[in-house]
């Protein structure tokens, strides 16, 4: 089964045709490197080389590929309860001017866990992880709304996390 998931992939146009230059081309094998990797980060070099068929020294060589060429990265995710941040929330942000400033200084926020450059009505979308609702407010009233070329913000509090998967990677 495995095999036939690396030949379907080798395909996929999402392993090198039509990518940009600058990005890296990613094969079929390294794709199921990662799927591995996705189920178990700390699945031994060994048993994925088994399952992609390579040597447990070419799987260790790849890996670091992967991740010298930031393509991923393994970390361990925890669920923001267990340790103590208990106010979650995604702000969207309107920018007057150039948002690129904006944006760097947001990703140098600590408590800002994804940033990103939107379409549509809002500039930025920020994910914010917090302690509680008196350091939310804190973040975005005193830090966000502070930054120079920021008009406005709109936040949407997060009642109940249904879903987060890291699983996307490998489609």
């Amino acid at each position: 089964m495995q095999s036939e998931l690396v030949a379907s992939r080798s395909a996929d146009s999402r392993t090198g045709s039509g990518s940009s230059p600058s990005s890296p081309t990613i094969d079929a094998v390294s794709l199921a490197i990662i799927e591995q990797l996705q189920e178990d980060g700390r699945r031994p070099y060994a048993a994925i080389g088994k399952a992609v068929g390579l040597s447990e020294a070419a799987v260790r060589q790849r890996v670091q590929k992967l991740l010298d060429q930031n393509v991923m990265q393994i970390v361990a995710v925890t669920d923001p309860l267990t340790v103590g941040l208990r106010r979650q929330a995604m702000v969207g942000i309107r920018v007057e001017g150039d948002v690129d400033p904006v944006a760097e200084a947001l990703t140098a926020m600590a408590e800002c866990e994804y940033v990103v450059m939107t379409a549509g009505s809002f500039d930025l979308m920020v994910e914010i992880v917090c302690e509680d609702d008196d350091h939310l407010l804190e973040v975005i009233n005193k830090r966000i709304r502070a930054l120079p070329g920021v008009r406005s913000t709109e936040s949407f509090v997060y009642l109940k996390l249904k879903k987060q998967t890291y699983m996307w990677g490998t489609r």
